[in-house]
């Protein structure tokens, strides 16, 4: 059996996953972060996972940050439950500039993004989360390669910044299997792919 290969990505209503500000202007993303609903859908997209798929910007910002939740008393059990999968999985990073990975459980790789995700859907067990890393999610999206979409949308229209969905991606089509609204109208959805 192969495994799933599964991605997770906020969205504005226009289908942003950031600003016209560039790569750090998440306005539209940020304020719906810490929802119920968000921190529900966070612990949904990595309870099955084994493997953390991640650009190196990703990579550098999550590991970051992340790990220093875990001792964090304060911080909501759903959020330290996340940090700790994202240390104690094996991860891979994609990267043109890295050298040595710098955490644990990690490889890094600088190839193409279908050939090594064909190759670890073939070995291991458990779910491969793309984790907010657009551009491994788009370039999978373009070999038809994912099953599962996590996405998050936000009921703010960002105006400009980088979309997910762009022309030339092939046609497929995906079926709702979970969906939920929360207070603030935020939407977690997730989406499996109808083969």
């Amino acid at each position: 059996m192969t495994r799933l290969v599964t991605a997770n990505l906020s969205l504005s209503l226009d289908g942003r996953y950031n600003g016209p500000g560039g790569p750090y202007d998440l306005a539209a993303i940020v304020p719906y972060a810490t929802t119920d609903v968000a921190r529900d859908h966070l612990t949904r997209l990595h309870e099955n996972a084994t493997t953390a798929v991640l650009g190196r910007l990703n990579a550098e910002g999550f590991l970051g940050f992340w790990p220093t939740i875990i001792g964090n008393q304060d911080a909501d059990p759903r959020d330290r439950g996340y940090a700790q999968w994202l240390v104690d999985t094996d991860k891979v990073v994609f990267s043109t500039t890295l050298t040595e990975a710098p955490w644990e459980r990690t490889r890094l790789v600088n190839g193409p993004v279908a050939d090594v995700v064909t190759e670890l859907k073939a070995t291991g067990e458990g779910e491969i989360l793309v984790n907010s890393s657009a551009s491994i999610i788009k370039a999978l999206l373009a070999a038809d390669l994912l099953d599962r979409l996590y996405l998050m949308v936000t009921p703010e229209i960002a105006g400009g910044g980088q979309r997910l969905f762009e022309d030339g991606v092939p046609a497929t089509k995906w079926a709702v299997t979970h969906q939920e609204t929360g207070k603030l109208g935020e939407l977690a959805m997730v989406y499996d792919r109808v083969r």
